[in-house]
């Protein structure tokens, strides 16, 4: 069986998209998913995602990561499938649909999209580091230097270690630039290595490093690997409101396999 597939990237994450409308696409075969996205034996990608009809939103996203399992919400893959609907002609500047993890509004001018993400209302702050939802578990904690950090065999201790043991967490990395700027390395759980840039990640971290005080700024620039991300919110008393991630979402190519 062929299958026809589009291959997106916002800041260097890659996904693999497909248009499963009519839903002829096997969601339980793991293995083939796997396959997929594997870099040397399929096509290549840090995560497969369907488009699917919604009975009264624009859209469904299913979400799956590189090890073939179904996952929870992933930031930069919720804004290339705002960026595919556009393409297909499904949605034009704006749109609501669901993901995993619930409702997302999300606006399109271009390559950019702003994918609204679900309030934060729980923080929880460590010696070492803070542990926050959004929309996926995160672990972040503050170093002084990410260039010489070995990011998969530091960031696999913590994601397979106490207290996050089976289920896990990402992990990620930050180091201060500015009030308003950060960089962030993330080691992702499913994907099992670094990745160059996860939304649900830098999302974590602007809220984090406001929470702890490393900034007032309610707009965070945030570099990672793979380019530059944006996300602003409003403070909501202990938690987070209003919260948006921004940044490019760019069509690679369209292949069959």
């Amino acid at each position: 069986m062929r299958q026809t597939f589009f291959k997106y990237q916002g800041t260097g994450n890659d996904f693999i998209m497909i248009d499963n409308r009519y839903l002829s696409f096997d969601k339980n075969d793991t293995k083939h998913i796997k396959f997929l996205c594997d870099r040397r034996f399929g096509i290549g990608a840090d995560g497969l995602i369907l488009l699917e009809n919604h009975e009264s939103l624009d859209f469904k996203m299913v979400y799956f990561n590189s090890d073939g399992n179904e996952s929870s919400m992933c930031g930069n893959g919720g804004r290339c499938i705002v960026a595919f609907a556009n393409f297909l002609g499904i949605i034009e500047h704006s749109t609501s649909f669901e993901a995993v993890d619930g409702l997302h509004h999300a606006v399109i001018e271009k390559e950019i999209v702003k994918l609204q993400m679900q309030d934060v209302s729980h923080l929880e702050k460590f010696e070492s580091h803070v542990f926050l939802n959004t929309g996926s578990p995160h672990h972040v904690q503050m170093e002084s230097d990410l260039t010489e950090l070995d990011i998969k065999r530091v960031g696999s201790k913590i994601r397979y270690g106490a207290p996050y043991n089976d289920a896990g967490s990402n992990v990620n990395f930050v180091s201060r630039i500015s009030d308003e700027s950060f960089s962030v390395r993330t080691y992702e759980r499913g994907v099992e290595d670094e990745t160059l840039s996860c939304g649900t990640g830098v999302t974590a971290v602007a809220l984090a490093m406001n929470y702890i005080g490393e900034t007032e700024k309610n707009l965070i620039t945030l570099n990672v690997q793979g380019g530059t991300l944006q996300v602003s919110f409003d403070k909501d008393g202990e938690g987070y409101k209003n919260i948006w991630l921004i940044g490019p979402a760019v069509q690679v190519f369209k292949g069959e396999i």
